[in-house]
């Protein structure tokens, strides 16, 4: 399979994992819910959850991929505050937590970069 038709497949299979991951340990994504939001942190989590789930649906089908892929995008610049209150709130953890919550802040870049790419590629497709 060339790289290009594997791409929006990894990228799919990143997003199911995440989205699985909100149901199977809800808590830890809880925590990352900025406290501006309106309603529960659980409600918003769960929310995410389904909405990775469905853009790994729409990526892995080529019909939908382009617009999931756009939405994909989206999604990633969209959570960028929940990353930035990772970073807040880890910032008095030991070095490797805090290290991580940091490392997340700039791999929001090539995840936007990388959903743009497969909507790309896909146009025409359809």
């Amino acid at each position: 399979m060339p790289r290009s038709e594997r791409s929006p497949l990894l990228l799919a299979g990143l997003l199911a994992t995440a989205g699985v991951a909100h149901f199977v340990s809800p808590r830890q994504f809880d925590a990352l819910v900025p406290r501006s939001l309106p309603g529960s942190p659980r409600t918003w989590t769960r929310a995410s959850g389904v909405a990775e789930l469905a853009l790994a649906a729409g990526l892995a089908l080529p019909r939908t991929r382009r617009t999931a892929a756009l939405a994909a995008a989206a999604f990633f610049v969209g959570v960028f505050p929940a990353n930035v209150k990772m970073a807040v709130d880890w910032r008095h953890r030991p070095t490797p937590q805090k290290a991580a919550a940091l490392g997340r802040l700039p791999l929001q870049v090539p995840l936007v970069l990388w959903a743009r790419g497969v909507a790309r590629n896909a146009e025409g497709r359809s």
